[in-house]
């Protein structure tokens, strides 16, 4: 098995860090956040609430894995009105995380499950909720839609979550058996 916190660097990772699965809490004021539409992906998504499964289901799919990973791209920013660099930093974590998670799927065929940030970015426009999800091996629940609450999985591996003014960090973990 490759060094998957080398690798993930090598993805384009800022930090790569342990994750203890057992530590994982699936809290429904997180799901609850989910409802209230904070992150526009509510009900129009295969990887998002409604449609991604109960907290039990997420406890359950964790459980099953004994090692874990939590990924970060730190990027600068000028202010939280700086949607350009923002965006641009999302967009680089999405590409870095899909990279990192399809070559253990597809060339390393790691027993993993991969939690990425925000909602799925596989297709430009999801399925949901008219026609089955294109790659529905491949679309990536958040960690937030799953139930987690980032920043207390973040203090609970001893990885930082807020990096200063003019930082900003997408968080994301695989979940994996070796």
């Amino acid at each position: 098995m490759r060094d998957l916190k080398a690798f993930a660097k090598e993805c384009g990772f800022t930090v790569a860090e342990d994750l203890d699965p057992r530590k994982l809490q699936f809290l429904p004021e997180v799901r609850e956040m989910c409802a209230a539409d904070k992150c526009r992906h509510y009900g129009r998504s295969w990887a998002c609430p409604p449609a991604n499964g109960s907290l039990e289901e997420w406890a359950e799919k964790a459980s099953r894995y004994a090692k874990g990973i939590l990924l970060q791209t730190v990027g600068d920013i000028e202010d939280t009105l700086d949607f350009e660099a923002i965006m641009l930093l999302a967009k680089t974590n999405a590409e870095n995380f899909i990279r990192f998670a399809d070559a253990l799927l597809d060339e390393d065929h790691l027993d993993c499950l991969p939690l990425a940030v925000g909602g799925c970015t596989r297709c430009k426009q999801c399925t949901y909720p008219d026609a089955p999800c294109r790659f529905p091996d491949r679309n990536f629940s958040s960690m937030e839609a799953t139930g987690l609450l980032v920043n207390q999985v973040c203090k609970d591996n001893g990885v930082p979550y807020n990096y200063g003014k003019g930082k900003m960090a997408y968080t994301s973990c695989l979940l994996y058996n070796e």
